[in-house]
């Protein structure tokens, strides 16, 4: 080329530059004398033919033979000598990169002591910084490449994390109903588990953050569905209150002669329904005609309507036991046998 870099320098403009290449493509002519700029948070590799020479820290440097000295023994220049020569500059920002992304591709399967098989999804950000610019340079971006921002190599970064948390979660995981409480120590480990990987590369793991680690969707309704029956506790009663709050606002709805109409029939039909989730009689006695009945009695002496059997009930927990339990469903306590129906009196 024929220009003749007097001045050598680089500002970021977008902030998600790590290298950047003077000049983008093949060499510059630039000569001893000339003026390399370099800022805080920078540093500045000279390359000729591909490969890496002399690097320099922030300041203004005036280019002599006696701070280039690899530069100056491969061009074998003598004293004083000022006439142009080829090379390539490389600017490396040394600055923290932050709210870099990761996360799984894809569900990773694991062993919970409570669920089961589950499949996990992990996310969060992690920051980096390049601490020997020449190794990076070297080993990550090539002599050739022009620009190498955090796009480039936040992919390959991203895979190196999410591998060391698969193993880290393979070998320490109990179950996924702990592991928010556990979030900052976990990334702790892994982040001491991922310092030799960065390393090698020329740069360094500041931050490690776990953001969620949760299962699929399928797997997370029916925790909530577990999470529900938990907090409903006792079902009967559960049912009960629904049962009595219909009841009420059915009541209150009843403003106007056609509303009390309404209320009259939605009543009607709840003392029918009712009393079988209450486990009772309704008040009336048969629940068609609603006509009195005999005490234990199976057949409406009125109508002939089959009566409801009163349902057996624990004497421990005091829930409903389908016929024929000899234990409870809940509670586990054996239930006392019925009482034998009496038969018809002999002759």
């Amino acid at each position: 080329m024929g220009q003749v870099l007097d001045v050598i320098e680089w500002v970021d403009g977008d902030g998600n530059e790590i290298v950047h290449r003077i000049p983008p493509a093949g060499s510059a002519e630039t000569k001893l004398g000339s003026q390399l700029v370099v800022r805080d948070n920078q540093a500045a590799a000279f390359f000729r033919n591909g490969r890496a020479l002399d690097v320099f820290g922030p300041g203004r440097h005036t280019l002599l033979t006696k701070n280039l000295p690899l530069l100056t023994t491969a061009l074998a220049l003598p004293w004083g000598f000022t006439s142009p020569f080829r090379c390539e500059v490389y600017f490396v920002s040394t600055r923290v990169f932050t709210n870099m992304r990761w996360g799984t591709k894809d569900p990773v399967a694991f062993r919970d002591r409570e669920l089961g098989l589950v499949r996990l999804r992990a996310f969060g950000a992690f920051s980096m910084r390049v601490t020997e610019p020449l190794v990076f340079v070297n080993s990550i971006v090539g002599s050739t490449t022009a620009t190498f921002g955090t796009a480039d190599i936040e992919d390959y970064l991203r895979e190196l994390i999410v591998s060391r948390l698969n193993d880290y979660l393979g070998e320490t995981v109990d179950t996924l109903l702990d592991l928010p409480k556990h979030y900052d120590e976990i990334g702790t480990r892994v982040q001491a588990r991922l310092a030799d990987d960065f390393r090698k590369y020329g740069i360094a793991l500041i931050d490690l953050l776990i953001n969620r680690i949760t299962p699929p969707e399928d797997v997370q309704r029916v925790l909530d569905e577990r999470t529900g029956m938990a907090a409903v506790g006792d079902l009967d009663a559960y049912l009960r209150f629904k049962a009595a709050s219909a009841l009420g606002d059915a009541a209150r709805n009843a403003g106007n002669v056609a509303a009390a109409g309404l209320g009259i029939g939605v009543g009607a039909g709840l003392g029918v329904v009712l009393p079988g989730m209450l486990g009772a009689r309704p008040a009336g006695g048969c629940p068609r005609c609603l006509r009195p009945v005999v005490p234990d009695a199976r057949f409406c002496s009125s109508c002939g309507a089959e009566l409801p059997v009163t349902p057996h009930v624990c004497s421990a927990c005091a829930a409903t036991l389908p016929p024929g339990a000899r234990y409870c469903t809940r509670c586990g306590e054996k239930v006392a046998a019925a009482a034998p129906e009496p038969g018809p009196k002999p002759a």
